[in-house]
């Protein structure tokens, strides 16, 4: 299976958060694998095993033009000798972006569809016709999120909170598997995920359909996806650029950029109480950072 590089918790200097007697840390999840970083290494684990165990040779799953989980599940399937298989959102462009230009350099199959058509993924006619097309396959869904892949992120949770005591965890919000992954494993800090997505009111349903227990200590933000994923701004170009410049720590614009950004909104606007500690998860997908060039 895909080797694990242990990774660390950083304290982040910060004039904002030391005025607000705050202290805020980040776990560089994105330093766990060269290729399969942050949340998708751990959502991703569990499905590899079974993908071996059933003695299947192929993963077939879906995302749009700029997928961390397409760039993942190729370098993956690539590792592991596995052949794979991306659905993608909308014609093909070409030439290819370099996220898709990636995964088909590992090997990836790339097969394009509309919107609409895409839209319409789980229906099981559709399931068919990529069988019938493709021949057999174990399928991924779009983000990776499934029972496997919360039982991936729940291990990581686990170890996690051995780690620190933390009052609030920050990440950013796909498709919700990763956030109800954690609230499974960590009962104690509150969490709060940030919204890439224009309109994720949705999420809170995405989250809660995966959770086994009871914990009502959650939150979604959807006030920093600005303009909707894959979506960005100058003001949050700027940001991701001075946060490097200020911590040394790369930021990508599609997740972890909004997440950082949202976070030091909210301290400015003292959401959080004075003694707090929060822990933001950084979870990879830093490929997309040439869309910041």
């Amino acid at each position: 299976m895909l080797r694990y590089q242990e990774t660390p918790i950083i304290r982040i200097e910060s004039r904002i958060s030391e005025q607000a007697g705050l202290s805020l840390f980040i776990k560089r999840e994105d330093q766990n694998h060269p290729l399969v970083s942050g949340n998708k290494w751990w959502k991703l684990k569990y499905n590899l095993e079974e993908v071996v165990r059933l003695g299947s040779d192929t993963l077939l799953t879906f995302g749009g033009a700029y997928s961390n989980h397409l760039y993942a599940t190729a370098a993956a399937a690539h590792e592991l000798g596995l052949k794979s298989i991306g659905i993608v959102r909308g014609e093909e462009i070409l030439p290819l972006n370099p996220t898709l230009e990636f995964a088909q350099s590992m090997g990836m199959r790339l097969h394009f569809v509309s919107r609409e058509v895409y839209r319409d993924k789980s229906n099981p006619s559709f399931i068919d016709s990529l069988y019938r097309q493709f021949g057999d396959f174990y399928m991924l869904p779009e983000g990776g999120t499934n029972a496997l892949a919360i039982r991936g992120v729940e291990e990581f949770g686990k170890q996690l909170m051995q780690e620190d005591d933390f009052d609030y965890v920050c990440l950013p919000v796909g498709t919700g598997g990763t956030m109800a992954g954690l609230i499974n494993a960590i009962s104690g800090p509150r969490f709060i995920g940030f919204s890439s997505l224009k309109g994720g009111g949705f999420l809170k349903d995405e989250v809660s359909k995966w959770l086994t227990s009871g914990h009502n200590n959650w939150q979604i933000e959807t006030n920093f996806h600005f303009g909707g994923y894959g979506k960005t701004t100058d003001s949050l170009i700027n940001f991701i650029g001075q946060f490097e410049s200020d911590n040394g720590i790369p930021l990508d614009p599609v997740y972890t950029g909004k997440m950082m950004f949202g976070i030091f909104e909210m301290i400015k606007a003292k959401v959080f109480p004075a003694g707090s500690k929060i822990l933001a998860l950084h979870t990879g997908g830093l490929q997309a950072r040439v869309r910041m060039a």
